[in-house]
């Protein structure tokens, strides 16, 4: 019970801080002003490992361009989804996957209000932290 407040206190802290940011911090991410240590990277498409990870590996797919979400996404959104894809496919070969899932999160559910995908694999996922 005990892990699971500190969790939500560590959770509520990352939104306000989000939130309150006028910058996104996914974008500070792809231009370098946050540091972070690439897993892979291609023209349209940054992976790095989540901070707060809910399985073993957890891994974020984002695309380089600011896309707010999966419900903002057009026709001139197609080379960045490709490109997020084939960066997974990559991913789960390079990490020698033989399962796993991934997934966008949306509304309530995407702390960070910039489109990215969940690589997640290597035992339970604790899906309520997601």
């Amino acid at each position: 019970m005990l892990e699971k407040a500190k969790w939500f206190v560590k959770e509520a802290s990352l939104r306000a801080r989000y939130m309150a940011s006028t910058n996104c911090i996914f974008c500070k991410l792809v231009k370098g002003e946050v540091k972070t240590m690439p897993i892979l990277e291609t023209a349209k498409t940054l992976a790095i490992a989540d901070v707060n990870p809910v399985a073993p590996v957890h891994l974020l797919i984002i695309p380089k361009r600011h896309i707010e979400s999966v419900l903002t996404i057009d026709d001139s959104c197609a080379g960045d989804m490709i490109d997020m894809f084939e960066v997974s496919k990559k991913l789960v070969q390079l990490q020698k996957l033989n399962a796993f899932r991934l997934t966008f999160n949306g509304g309530k559910y995407q702390h960070v209000p910039h489109l990215h995908l969940h690589l997640l694999a290597g035992g339970k996922i604790e899906w309520s932290k997601l």
